[in-house]
């Protein structure tokens, strides 16, 4: 799972390309909307999530999403699960020691009633998580493209494939604050459940459900 860099929805050439009209600004002139999209990609049966926010990019806009793509999971496969292993870029919203992501990912845990594993890329290696192949391919596709409003960024989004599959595309309004951490007592209880790696502390970390 990942990020993408933000969306600028408006009159933008994209690369220079251009279609439809074949008109488009060749420079920012201003945004007014703004759309950060995460994805999660199973390397398995090659499903991609995808949900654009229009609010920051957090820890709790990233679990949100997690959240979100495992509550569409048929039960089946749910129940396939011994534990569920999570890649990801050491980013600074969903790192080995993000406070916040950490709490969230512990709820998340106990949600779903599963171990939980999160495996980190160390720096400069983010091109080997597979789901910065999707947002290459999501790139390739709506290249060109005058994404001017929602309904076309989530358009242009869902129209994608990947390994033959389209992508579930969800759109998330709701408003995140930044900046949320937590306290060092209230840290000590979240780390009383991370099980880290003695040999890559912040790098592999299981959290087991209670």
């Amino acid at each position: 799972m990942d990020c993408k860099a933000t969306v600028n929805l408006g009159e933008y050439s994209r690369g220079g390309k251009t279609r439809g009209d074949n008109r488009a600004a060749d420079h920012d002139m201003g945004c007014r909307e703004k759309h950060t999209p995460f994805g999660l990609v199973d390397e398995d049966s090659g499903r991609l999530h995808l949900v654009f926010g229009s609010s920051a990019k957090t820890s709790d806009f990233i679990v949100d999403g997690l959240e979100a793509w495992w509550e569409r999971l048929p039960q089946a496969e749910r129940d396939g699960f011994s534990v569920l292993q999570i890649k990801s870029d050491n980013g600074p919203e969903s790192s080995g020691r993000r406070t916040q992501f950490l709490k969230r990912m512990v709820g998340f845990a106990d949600l779903i009633g599963k171990p939980v594993q999160l495996l980190y890329y160390p720096p400069y290696h983010s091109k080997y998580n597979p789901v910065e192949r999707c947002w290459g391919i999501l790139e390739k596709h709506w290249n060109g493209a005058k994404l001017v409003d929602v309904d076309a960024m989530l358009g242009w989004a869902g129209s994608m494939t990947w390994k033959g599959v389209r992508p579930v595309v969800e759109l998330s309004r709701k408003v995140y604050q930044k900046g949320i951490s937590l306290s060092k007592e209230a840290m000590r209880e979240v780390e009383a459940r991370l099980e880290r790696n003695p040999l890559l502390p912040k790098w592999d970390i299981l959290i087991r459900p209670v």
